[in-house]
């Protein structure tokens, strides 16, 4: 079947439109994350203790105090991937006001709580703007330096933004979905084509491999293999992958099983075409079509896979945003009256694996895929 065709007929179902709509949109904010999130700091870890845990919309002013310590400024390819560490400390305020060469504010502390704190501005004062006139001083911390921001998702326990923290975590998700496809598809078709094609003592051995890590209940398996290379970012994907060739490789056994006595699979054979080419150039080209829809599937897979792991803290680990990490760290919320703080991922991680089983079950369908 074209591919135009497959297209169209996808297309033209609402559900298929709003999957791809989801999916497209989280892919676009993780490439771009760095440069769309309102805090594009490292893993957007920026905490401000005394606005943890805030609703939605929640606003405030803050006061940007450079950092006794700068680090070295990073290559635009760098800030883009890992984001850019800010040159200043956020001081939340709830009012200020100038007395000759002094900043007086009044520092947030908690909803009713608050602190008077006198700042000489020189000591706020960026470097090139040290030696300005006093009037100038004052209006360039007003202008540069004092800023109103809203959190539009809240803040976590930490302080941080879960706006930023939610798109950079999509990176993790969408990683981890891409890593174990290809591993796992890479696995599966190799295995399974020689399974299927060769049959006898090597279909015997991989289907004995098979049976016995399927078997195995999948978070164990990948308990196992995180305990032998490690926990880390690199690390669970790899984990991911190695535990879920299994399915891909008995499907695809089974379609190579029915193709391998096709004609032209014997016409091949009696021109004398050795059995890699056979496989890899007519036998596999004409299992695309199953192969799609196991990807599809395996991405929903190893985006939950991933997000249980993370629940459990064996997965990727903070600083570093993921989705099943932000619910972990604020589960006990749902008892009182900031359930958002782990509703929000969840909602992110559900909307996801739903775009992601609804293509999949669409491509089933257009492709008539027999199980």
């Amino acid at each position: 079947m074209a591919a135009n065709s497959i297209a169209r007929k996808l297309f033209r179902r609402p559900s298929v439109v709003v999957a791809m709509t989801i999916i497209i949109t989280v892919c676009l904010l993780a490439v771009f994350a760095y440069l769309i999130v309102p805090d594009n700091t490292p893993n957007a870890n920026t905490m401000i203790i005394e606005l943890g845990a805030k609703q939605p919309r929640f606003a405030k002013q803050l006061l940007y105090l450079p950092k006794s310590v700068q680090e070295e400024k990073k290559s635009l390819l760098s800030q883009w991937f890992s984001g850019k560490a800010s040159a200043y400390k956020l001081s939340p305020v709830n009012g200020y006001w100038f007395a000759q060469d002094k900043l007086y504010t009044l520092h947030y502390i908690d909803d009713g709580l608050q602190d008077t704190i006198a700042y000489h501005l020189k000591d706020i004062l960026p470097t090139h703007a040290q030696t300005m006139p006093l009037v100038q001083q004052q209006a360039y911390i007003k202008n540069n330096q004092i800023k109103q921001h809203c959190f539009h998702l809240g803040t976590d326990r930490y302080g941080r933004d879960i706006l930023s923290r939610l798109i950079i975590g999509a990176r993790v998700s969408i990683s981890v979905g891409i890593i174990a496809v290809l591993l796992s598809l890479t696995i599966g078709i190799v295995l399974g084509s020689l399974a299927g094609y060769y049959g006898g003592l090597i279909d015997n051995a991989v289907m004995w491999v098979i049976n016995i890590l399927w078997a195995i209940p999948t978070l164990l398996l990948v308990f196992a293999i995180t305990l032998t290379i490690g926990k880390g970012f690199w690390e669970i994907f790899v984990a991911i992958g190695l535990t879920m060739w299994v399915s891909a490789a008995r499907l695809i056994r089974g379609q190579v099983l029915v193709l391998r006595e096709m004609e032209y699979v014997t016409a091949a054979k009696a021109l004398g075409l050795g059995d890699a080419r056979i496989i890899f150039r007519h036998i596999l080209p004409n299992m695309a079509g199953p192969v799609m829809v196991i990807a599809a599937s395996n991405f929903a897979t190893a985006i939950l896979i991933e997000a249980g792991l993370s629940f459990l803290g064996i997965g990727v680990q903070p600083p570093q945003p993921s989705w099943g990490l932000m619910i972990k760290e604020h589960y006990n919320f749902l008892l009182t009256n900031r359930p958002l703080l782990a509703i929000i991922p969840g909602l992110a991680i559900m909307l996801l694996v739903y775009a992601f089983n609804i293509l999949g079950n669409a491509l089933r369908d257009v492709l008539d895929v027999k199980g």
